[in-house]
């Protein structure tokens, strides 16, 4: 029998090095998570922090809600985090319906309960959809906070970028010149919003490369644990999500368990891809669920440390 080029190919394929054999586990990693809504949503949320913790992650960070609704319960979860847990805690931050005194408030208390980085974002209005309009005595855009912030403290800034463009944004060339501003500012990386193609990224980081950017880019991975959330999310945030990838989860809506495998296969294999293009910083969108990420990062090779040899990783990794 005589096989195609294609039947060649994905011979060849099959029978190559097994996709994640030898990789030494060199990868660094970082978790977000959200402020918990109730006693049993912060029972959750601190199983996955310990669950993660002996990965070693190099800092992980706690959202904060449109408007600043989650204000209390991301500082508070930070600040036990930090306490507890000892690990590095960023805590993100926005403009939305806040002045530049209520801002300058909440980092001086983060700095207080020993927060040494912030996420700064523009942040998305309380109403879904609504345009963003800067508060009147408030800061313009994440570029104008990450100076404010840099004049209150010395803080470590990360902000956002968006590889498949922000949906507020002209084009793609002016959501780049945006990033570039939030970097000039003073942030030290930027951590994508969640893409589903490597291509996405990699394209990304070319075009950022062309606009003179040199900073760390960090890759934000979603596993997909709820499709319909995903979907949801996606939408909001202009992220494609390919039909070979709606159709691999297609029939799994009561199928929990197969689910989940899907979704760690289908992350871990573009976090592969990424890392044989070179990247090694990797932040996983975890939605207080350990499993996903857990899982993906033990394919990257990473495996638990005992606390005091993370604690001093992450201390290094912190200076």
């Amino acid at each position: 029998m005589t096989l195609s080029v294609a039947q060649l190919n994905e011979a060849q394929f099959a029978t190559g090095e097994p996709l994640f054999a030898g990789l030494p586990g060199d990868a660094e990693i970082s978790f977000e998570f959200f402020p918990p809504k109730s006693a049993k949503m912060e029972e959750k949320l601190w199983d996955s922090v310990l669950t993660l913790a002996p990965l070693a992650p190099r800092f992980v960070s706690v959202t904060y809600g449109a408007g600043g609704s989650t204000r209390e319960r991301t500082h508070s979860t930070v600040a036990r985090i930090i306490k507890e847990a000892g690990l590095p805690a960023a805590a993100h931050l926005t403009c939305v319906e806040a002045s530049k005194a209520e801002i300058r408030e909440v980092a001086e208390q983060y700095w207080e309960a020993g927060v040494r980085h912030i996420v700064a974002l523009r942040g998305d209005p309380p109403t879904p959809g609504a345009p963003f309009v800067p508060h009147p005595d408030g800061y313009q855009s994440a570029a104008d906070l990450v100076k404010g912030l840099k004049d209150i403290a010395d803080f470590e800034i990360s902000v956002a970028a968006y590889p498949e463009t922000h949906p507020d944004a002209d084009c793609p060339d002016s959501d780049l010149d945006n990033l570039k501003r939030k970097l000039d500012a003073g942030a030290t990386r930027a951590i994508t919003q969640f893409f589903f193609q490597s291509d996405a990224f990699f394209r990304f980081r070319d075009a950022c490369a062309a606009k003179g950017i040199e900073n760390e880019l960090v890759p934000g991975i979603l596993p997909v644990s709820n499709v319909a959330q995903t979907r949801k999310f996606a939408g909001m945030c202009g992220a494609e999500i390919p039909g070979w990838m709606n159709q691999l989860f297609d029939g799994l809506d009561d199928m929990p368990d197969a689910r989940q495998l899907v979704a760690a296969t289908v992350a871990a294999e573009m976090c592969r891809r990424l890392y044989a293009g070179g990247v090694r910083q990797f932040h996983f969108y975890t939605l207080n669920r350990a499993e996903l990420a857990y899982a993906i990062c033990h394919l990257l090779g990473k495996r638990p440390v005992p606390i005091e040899q993370a604690s001093r990783a992450q201390q290094e990794q912190a200076a």
